[in-house]
């Protein structure tokens, strides 16, 4: 198996808090990759140092062979990353957006309007072009921030929670564009708390939970005999059969 991320001995800390407790983990090249696992589960830092936004403690992570800390600038020209908390220049319109970005990766200006043009057309984004971003919805602001992240064609995709807050139409229409880019044999690997989501959308799945990764592998192996991923995961994380609510007797049935 060829990976597209190979990570080793990962840690991150806040002060005493322990946010990546030292993870192994291979990804798979030209797979659709769930990385999953409840709210604070170390996520999203997970990602950040994989990406290079932030630098770990100790450990050491390479994409397509190539180590993101020893050699930066040739990592960031193979990855397309679409973080977190997505801050976007919110003065330009979406066009003027994909325009600087490209230019900044280094593409011929032509090169840049016409991949731009095409990008906009299948986000559904030609009509808001020169929109300033700072008008767009959540849903757009994400569309716009993926055509930004494809704009170069990397090589692997890094998506947090891509489909947060975003509305049906707008979700099935990056899910189109997704899929159609994992189809050319190219890696998305996109982090997630929503197991349906993954179940209909990924081949291969990490599961995280505090910190270290409790299962890895296709999606029928970390399902195992569950019913379903979301059975698996919560039996993973250790909160099957956690009663919901049970000293909050007080709760409901109008009584004060």
């Amino acid at each position: 198996m060829t990976s597209a991320v190979s990570v080793r001995g990962l840690w991150k800390r806040f002060g005493q808090q322990v946010a990546v407790a030292g993870i192994d983990l291979d990804l798979p090249a030209g797979k659709f990759i769930g990385l999953v696992g409840p709210n604070g589960a170390g996520k999203t830092t997970t990602l950040s140092m994989i990406t290079g936004l932030l630098r770990p403690d100790s450990g050491t992570v390479s994409v397509v062979g190539h180590d993101v800390w020893q050699d930066p600038v040739d990592v960031k020209a193979r990855i397309g990353v679409l973080p977190e908390g997505l801050r976007l220049f919110e003065r330009l319109s979406g066009r003027e957006l994909l325009g600087y970005t490209g230019r900044l990766r280094g593409l011929p200006g032509p090169e840049v309007d016409k991949r731009a043009s095409q990008l906009l057309d299948v986000l559904d984004l030609a009509g808001a072009q020169h929109k300033l971003v700072v008008d767009y919805s959540t849903g757009m602001r994400k569309k716009i921030g993926l055509a930004a992240a494809l704009l170069h064609n990397p090589e692997v995709l890094f998506l947090d929670e891509p489909f947060e807050g975003v509305d049906p139409v707008s979700a099935q229409t990056i899910r189109g564009v997704l899929e159609r880019y994992t189809a050319s044999g190219a890696t998305v690997v996109f982090s997630s708390h929503v197991m349906e989501l993954v179940e209909s959308l990924c081949d291969w799945v990490a599961v995280m939970a505090a910190g270290r990764i409790r299962a890895h592998g296709t999606l029928a192996e970390v399902r195992g005999e569950a019913a379903s991923l979301q059975e698996a995961f919560l039996e993973l994380v250790g909160a099957n059969g956690r009663a919901a609510g049970s000293d909050l007797d007080w709760l409901g049935g109008g009584a004060r």
